[in-house]
């Protein structure tokens, strides 16, 4: 069984709605022997949250503060934004990082902010989930450097090239999110590079989500991840024992106090 990796995961809300927090919470993880930080990425969220910060901007400032931790957002709704647009940001930030950017994706929600409805984006969930498949083939053709031809209904790409590419040779890793029991969500996590099981409570549900993605997956044998997040002080290791190859520590988004966040951070992982 592989070494399970660590990272921080934080909503930048409030107190961490600004991207010099980001950046100095992602230099303390690199020198505390945290793996990753990865940061939630929403446009709006209930009260009593009122402050939020750009994801983008925020994971830029934590790559020009670090050399080997691994960032991205977790997870970014494709379905709202231009996937041509996702393509010169995640290429930007992958150079800019060295390779280090892992783009986790998912259909959003319009539950917790109305960050879909208030804006008069897209709030049907099958249509969101087609949008994403969509930008997710999208966005790895733009990667390969090479000239996107692409015209539906939905999005048009005209024979345009992507440059620079991904400093990752494969271009940038994408992580599905997703409910574990549903069907799709499994099936287009084993198209990519890991699946991030939300809302587990216990580790039997993460064997029966692994299993549930394996089934759909051409080469079992290849690298692949699986996520999962946990509250500050919890024990990964049954969860580790299930397939989990990455542990995101989690903060209560209702509650965040920027020193509570930095102490655990300071701890280090699994700590």
């Amino acid at each position: 069984m592989a070494p399970l990796k660590s990272a921080v995961w934080i909503p930048l809300f409030d107190e961490l709605a600004d991207a010099r927090v980001v950046a100095e919470l992602a230099a303390s993880a690199e020198e505390a022997g945290w793996d990753g930080l990865f940061v939630w990425d929403h446009v709006r969220w209930e009260r009593p949250v009122r402050a939020l910060a750009d994801p983008w901007i925020a994971l830029t400032a934590a790559a020009m503060r670090t050399e080997t931790l691994r960032i991205g957002p977790m997870v970014t709704p494709l379905a709202r934004r231009r996937p041509a647009i996702v393509a010169r940001q995640t290429a930007t930030l992958d150079v800019l990082s060295g390779g280090r950017l892992t783009l986790g994706v998912g259909i959003g929600s319009d539950r917790f902010g109305a960050e879909f409805s208030r804006f008069g984006d897209e709030v049907d969930d099958r249509k969101r989930a087609e949008l994403t498949d969509e930008s997710l083939t999208i966005l790895q053709a733009a990667w390969s450097g090479e000239p996107v031809r692409h015209r539906t209904d939905n999005y048009v790409v005209d024979d345009v090239e992507f440059l620079p590419k991904p400093a990752q040779d494969a271009g940038v890793p994408i992580w599905i999110a997703g409910f574990p029991g549903k069907v799709r969500p499994r099936r287009r996590a084993a198209r990519y590079d890991g699946f991030f099981p939300v809302n587990l409570v216990h580790p039997d549900q993460l064997a029966e989500a692994v299993e549930g993605v394996q089934e759909f997956r051409a080469d079992r044998t290849a690298p692949y991840d699986v996520v999962v997040a946990l509250p500050p002080g919890s024990d990964p290791r049954p969860f580790a024992a299930e397939g989990a190859t990455w542990c995101l520590t989690e903060f209560d988004q209702n509650n965040l106090r920027r020193a509570e966040v930095a102490a655990v951070v300071a701890d280090g992982p699994f700590s």
